[in-house]
């Protein structure tokens, strides 16, 4: 039974095993550069992936990588080897590092999975699909631009914007409220739960919808 492959636990009570599949797996998250967007709503894609590199003890320190424009952390979990990266580019032109890196690695878009926040989802919700439109998110036109829109997405919702008279842009530029920051693990749980199971599982991510508030 050696070509079974043990999934760490990622939940109580909770075990997995899967085939191994030795393919590579792309986890991009989408955020600005910089200590001034931490705990901002359009940084949550910066959050997802720094605690998926985090509690994966397979996955390495980040490392700089300025010719492809972002920072990279590389590991293998189980048969399938895993890069995640983090654009050093502004949102607005995440493209160019993803197709970097995805040209560098030859990782096809079926292959990439992005991580980033969503106005139009409630906060609490997660929802998972391939491929759709931007919704105005800027730093998805740009993946998908350079791309195309084969991808996977985890779209963390942010919403509603409060007041609604406020200027979208400042909304998500804004910190997380005291109250949603104190659900900010149970989302990093939710999203390394996601990861993992794509990961292991060697399927597209399928669509629907998860809620991390407790």
């Amino acid at each position: 039974m050696s070509w079974l492959q043990k999934r760490p636990q990622v939940g109580p009570s909770v075990q997995f095993y899967t085939v191994g599949l030795n393919k590579t797996v792309l986890i991009v998250g989408l955020g600005n550069p910089g200590r001034d967007y931490d705990l901002t709503r359009h940084n949550v894609g910066f959050f997802g992936v720094d605690h998926f590199v985090a509690k994966n003890s397979e996955m390495e320190g980040w490392i700089e990588k300025k010719d492809l424009k972002c920072v990279v952390s590389t590991g293998r979990l189980g048969e399938t080897k895993v890069y995640a990266i983090k654009p050093t580019t502004f949102m607005n032109l995440s493209g160019e590092a993803v197709q970097a890196f995805a040209n560098f690695y030859k990782i096809p878009a079926e292959h990439t999975v992005v991580i980033h926040d969503e106005l139009d989802i409630a906060f609490g919700q997660i929802r998972l699909r391939t491929g759709g439109s931007s919704a105005g998110h800027n730093g998805i036109k740009s993946i998908t631009t350079h791309l195309g829109e084969g991808y996977g997405r985890i779209r963390i919702g942010i919403g509603p914007k409060a007041p609604t008279q406020m200027d979208s842009a400042d909304f998500v530029l804004q910190k997380f409220s005291s109250d949603e920051q104190a659900q900010l693990p149970n989302l990093a749980l939710e999203v390394n739960a996601i990861l993992n199971e794509h990961i292991y599982g060697g399927q597209a991510l399928p669509t629907e919808t998860r809620s991390f508030i407790v």
